[in-house]
């Protein structure tokens, strides 16, 4: 994918959204949601015998992906300016709910991958695969290159445990005992109080179907971001003003109001992009109004469905 360069005039899109008090952070609404996934908790396991153990499993997902989205927002400071105690509120749904790694998900995410998305060497989320999604993606593996669809597709179903462990590894390396005695309170707290209530053919069953589905549904919206767009090495990337960086390295999604709450506003990833601490909440509409500029200023705006997203990026694997 080629494209002249764009006009740097991010200011001016983002003087509008902020006018519109898009950019304002959103304490009460958080804290709203924050509460809303907790008592879902209470309630899961208060009720936890009255439930099919797969439509419990299924209710716990949905639990767990909201956290996910929770702690994703807090550590972008969109509820909260203080990053100190956005930090300590995202605990309870990283490490506890989760058993993911805060300060993980802060280095890799928010600080390499947003500041040099799809950037080779920089942002480690383009180099699955063996870097079947960077520009030369030759690949060093024959054995990735002869399986590269059943282990690419195959390997979305275990997404869950993969970050899981990749939060331990990271907190240990980094000495973080605190935040890594907080992410195993997730065993007892979670699980051992699952299997304290249900029967373990039960419980094992919620355990399950968890562990599969909210693999799935995180994965398959986390690859729509960024897989198949364009790729930069770090000389190309940082020749690029922020605003072009970020809206050709990013994919946007068509869809309403269903759309942004099943991928957790991952779905308007070009405007997560250009505005990281914008809440949520206002994305839909910073969307329309960047979507606009887009047009008026004659500058490419890279959106597709969610499926048109999949087969471009089983495209990028076919030529891997």
């Amino acid at each position: 994918m080629t494209t002249v360069s764009y006009p740097d005039n991010f200011d001016e899109l983002k003087a509008k959204v902020r006018e519109a008090g898009l950019l304002d952070r959103v304490p009460i609404r958080g804290s709203i949601e924050m509460i809303a996934v907790i008592v879902s908790l209470i309630v899961a396991y208060s009720t936890a015998n009255m439930w099919n153990p797969i439509l419990l499993g299924l209710f716990m997902t949905l639990i767990f992906t909201r956290a996910v989205f929770i702690s994703h927002d807090i550590l972008h400071t969109q509820y909260f300016k203080n990053k100190s105690l956005s930090m300590k509120l995202s605990y309870p749904f990283s490490a506890i709910i989760i058993s993911n790694s805060s300060s993980w998900w802060d280095f890799k995410h928010n600080i390499n991958h947003h500041t040099y998305c799809n950037t080779v060497t920089k942002d480690e989320d383009i180099m699955a695969l063996d870097g079947a999604f960077t520009p030369n993606n030759k690949g060093n593996s024959p054995f990735v290159r002869k399986y590269k669809h059943l282990l690419f597709w195959g390997s979305l179903f275990f997404m869950y445990p993969a970050f899981i462990a990749q939060s331990y590894n990271f907190v240990l390396k980094r000495k973080l005992y605190g935040e890594f005695a907080l992410m195993l309170l997730h065993w007892p707290i979670i699980w051992g109080s699952m299997f304290a209530i249900l029967p373990f053919s039960s419980a094992i069953t919620v355990f399950i179907t968890l562990y599969f589905v909210l693999s799935a549904w995180l994965a398959f919206g986390f690859i729509t971001n960024h897989l198949g767009c364009e790729v930069f090495d770090e000389e190309g990337g940082k020749k690029l003003s922020w605003m072009e960086l970020q809206m050709r390295t990013s994919r946007s999604l068509k869809g309403g109001a269903f759309i942004h709450w099943f991928y957790g506003g991952l779905n308007t990833q070009i405007e997560h992009h250009l505005f990281p601490k914008a809440p949520r909440f206002n994305l839909l509409k910073i969307q329309n109004m960047t979507r606009d500029f887009a047009k008026e200023h004659n500058i490419k705006y890279f959106e597709t469905t969610p499926i048109e997203a999949y087969i471009q990026i089983n495209d990028a694997i076919k030529n891997y």
